[in-house]
């Protein structure tokens, strides 16, 4: 492959885990199946559910190859597309016939959640006693959709979002391994946008490095890049809260809103801050966990000492409630707006 061919694969599919000890932030999956394999028990079907974007159909090619299944007997649908029971009819005539060259043949049936009440049917007696030789790995992001007599008769296996953590070291990782250097908070930053999708943070990295002159990569492209908003506009809304400055406050969070940026994002931004400055204050010896810049680190640590009585679990408690209740309003920034006025205690 040349590099001009390599340099246009996209970087969760030149990155991706080609076996159980390349996958990260799933090892409550990988050991269990490990384990099952090491003792020579393999299920007929696995049913794998969780969010997107967090490994799913990665874990269900590793396990075909595991099981030692060539290319020629893996077989993967998208269910979203190929729903009707003329399809689960196909797979049920399909499974009839040997393997061409292993010992298993593996059907792969992504997003299964939107197969027809008709197709579930046809394929119920399939799932349930397949040939020695099939196994099936559906995958799902909505398990409750799913027939329970279909997972019933399937091992199951619950996929957890990636912490912050973890996907930031993920981003930090392959960055680097493209020659790119990220500013201190720049992946941190990658890893909120991307909430828990280990393709979406592999996404929005290559899209920062296709935009940017230089290997060094500062935090104010990332954030230009992306359409983040303004770190320093969440730093003024806790200044606003420390110093119980209402007008600084609602300066804050107009100019997010002049600069169309996502205040959903925002006020995750300042939940994050705010968590982080809480535990500055009452627990000091975890700063070195806190996943943010030293920068930052000083900048919330001057805060809590200034005005310690004010960086409060109320006012998280209440941010909190703001950023649930944002999904839902008309008025993207009235939420936070309604937790400034009440942080502050202003109609009292």
């Amino acid at each position: 492959m040349s590099k001009k061919e390599e340099s246009n694969i996209a970087l969760y599919t030149k990155y991706r885990p080609e076996n159980f000890d390349e996958v990260i932030g799933q090892d409550h999956i990988v050991n269990a199946i490990r384990g099952a394999f090491a003792a020579g028990k393999v299920a007929h079907a696995y049913l794998l559910s969780g969010p997107r974007g967090t490994g799913k159909t990665t874990i269900a090619r590793i396990i075909a190859r595991e099981l030692g299944t060539s290319v020629n007997d893996i077989y993967e649908m998208d269910a979203a597309s190929n729903r009707k029971i003329e399809d689960a009819r196909d797979i049920r005539e399909s499974v009839r016939t040997m393997p061409f060259d292993s010992k298993y043949k593996v059907y792969i049936l992504d997003e299964v959640h939107m197969l027809t009440k008709e197709a579930w049917n046809a394929l119920l007696k399939t799932i349930e006693e397949p040939p020695e030789y099939v196994v099936f790995i559906l995958a799902t992001t909505e398990l409750s959709k799913v027939p329970e007599t279909i997972v019933s008769r399937c091992q199951t296996f619950t996929f957890k979002k990636p912490t912050e953590k973890i996907l930031a070291d993920v981003v930090s990782s392959t960055a680097k391994k493209e020659g790119y250097t990220l500013e201190a908070g720049g992946a941190e930053v990658i890893a909120l946008i991307s909430d828990g999708a280990f393709r979406d943070a592999q996404s929005t990295l290559q899209k920062v490095i296709s935009f940017s002159q230089s290997k060094k990569i500062s935090l104010e492209q990332i954030l230009e890049v992306t359409g983040s908003p303004d770190i320093t506009l969440v730093d003024d809304f806790l200044r606003a809260i420390a110093h119980k400055d209402i007008e600084r406050g609602y300066m804050a969070i107009n100019s997010v809103s002049a600069q169309n940026s996502d205040m959903h994002l925002y006020m995750k931004m300042v939940l994050v801050k705010m968590r982080a400055a809480l535990l500055l204050r009452y627990a000091p010896k975890m700063a070195s966990i806190i996943p943010l810049s030293e920068k930052d680190k000083t900048f919330l640590g001057e805060l809590v000492l200034e005005k310690p009585e004010h960086i409060s679990s109320r006012a998280l408690s209440i941010l909190l409630e703001a950023f649930q209740m944002s999904g839902h309003s008309s008025i993207k920034e009235l939420p936070l707006e309604l937790a400034l006025i009440k942080i502050l205690n202003i109609e009292k």
